[in-house]
């Protein structure tokens, strides 16, 4: 054996000590990769934990709304007439926190009247509320409370000065306001043609009292379910009207998409129904030759209408509870072509939570004939005014009613 192979030979044969412990970078990838599937173990099952739920939430339970698809125009620019300003911020805010949701407003003389979301018929007098009548039973404040308790949406003045109430749940009455005493003249939830009067909305009264035309927005949904119906979309709405001399009740039009605010023109032929969730105004022919026939009196409108009440230069305030911003975004717009987004939003969230995301936006615009916007009024970001549901013009101020806001709104015409 030559002195290389000795050395070479000595080297594979060296002798090695036998510890428990081993190399610093073995131990360092043999604890990495340990720890490493621990975490991912962990998380993987944390995850099907919790995601677990939302897939029976997903894919079992079924969904409380069947929306359409349609299709909207895209909103309108706003600019000219409606170019946003801020004019709305110079209203008052009237009775604030001693009134709640004063969807309606009308007056006799200078003394106001109002529907409230407690049921109640009031009548607003200087700084005071003063009850007239109560058309349901207490108690009243939830959701599921309104069906017995009552909530008066639409309020009109009749031909011989008693009021004519349309009530969500309850139906269509005439109170007079001095007394309180009341009578029924169409009740709610009865079947008319078939279909029921689920959620009865606003009113309109001729001038000779004999007509009675109010519209119902769904024969499937009540009103404390209104976001369902706009969700959903169908046109499942009517125009009833009721004469007051036979009694008699019958369906003027049908297949309208959440018909809403109800006003009668001069002639008394033609209503102008508000159809919300498509953003526009439509004239049904209530009376003459053309009566059950229909048209656009205004399409694409930049926000949704709600009710329709008389200006003083012979046009129509609308108010717009909710906005169509272009430039923006409009929500109601891009689920317009989704419907199981909405599905999904309906499993997954609860009626206040989604109600937080309806926009602040405040617009009222007065409208002509052919629907030509003459002028608006704007608070972006509703901090003086919030949720207007309607415009209620008298003696030169604008009184503005809302579904959801603790007071009445009053905005001096000669400010803006």
């Amino acid at each position: 054996m030559n002195e290389a192979e000795g050395l070479r030979f000595r080297r594979l044969h060296r002798p090695r000590v036998i510890t428990d412990e081993l190399p610093e970078d073995r131990r360092k990838g043999s604890g990495s990769t340990y720890s490493g599937k621990v975490f991912q173990v962990t998380l993987l099952s944390l995850g099907g934990f919790l995601l677990l739920p939302l897939f029976v939430i997903v894919v079992i339970l079924e969904s409380p709304v069947q929306p359409e698809v349609f299709s909207m125009k895209e909103p309108p620019l706003m600019k000219g007439c409606w170019e946003p300003n801020l004019k709305l911020r110079k209203a008052q805010r009237l009775f604030e926190d001693q009134v709640l949701g004063p969807e309606s407003i009308a007056n006799i003389g200078d003394v106001l009247f109002s529907g409230t979301a407690d049921g109640k018929i009031v009548k607003l007098v200087g700084r005071r509320i003063h009850t007239v009548t109560r058309l349901g039973k207490p108690p009243c404040g939830s959701r599921d409370e309104e069906l017995n308790c009552g909530r008066p949406l639409g309020i009109r003045v009749g031909p011989n000065g008693t009021l004519i109430i349309a009530d969500a749940y309850l139906g269509v009455y005439e109170v007079n306001p001095t007394t309180g005493e009341t009578t029924r003249l169409v009740a709610g939830g009865q079947e008319v043609a078939g279909r029921k009067l689920s959620f009865i909305n606003d009113v309109a009264v001729t001038q000779d009292g004999k007509k009675v035309y109010f519209t119902v927005s769904s024969s499937r949904w009540q009103r404390k379910d209104y976001l369902n119906l706009i969700m959903e979309a169908t046109a499942d709405g009517r125009v009833l009207e009721y004469d007051t001399v036979t009694r008699e009740l019958s369906v003027i039009m049908e297949n309208l998409r959440f018909p809403n605010g109800i006003q009668l023109l001069p002639d008394e032929e033609s209503v102008l129904v508000a159809e919300t969730t498509m953003a526009r105004i439509r004239r049904v022919h209530v009376a003459g030759l053309n009566k059950g026939g229909m048209e656009t009196f205004m399409d694409n409108l930049p926000g949704f209408p709600d009710n329709i009440r008389p200006s003083s230069t012979g046009g129509y305030w609308v108010a717009m509870s909710a906005v169509r911003p272009n430039p923006g975004f409009s929500m109601l717009d891009f689920l317009s072509q989704r419907p199981w987004i909405k599905k999904l939003l309906f499993k997954l969230f609860s009626h206040e939570v989604l109600n937080k995301f309806v926009t602040r936006y405040s617009l009222v615009a007065e409208l002509h004939d052919g629907g030509v916007c003459t002028r608006s009024f704007h608070d972006p970001s509703g901090l003086v005014l919030a949720y207007i549901s309607e415009v209620h013009e008298h003696d030169g101020s604008l009184y503005l009613g809302s579904f959801h806001s603790p007071y009445v709104g009053k905005l001096d015409l000669n400010d803006v």
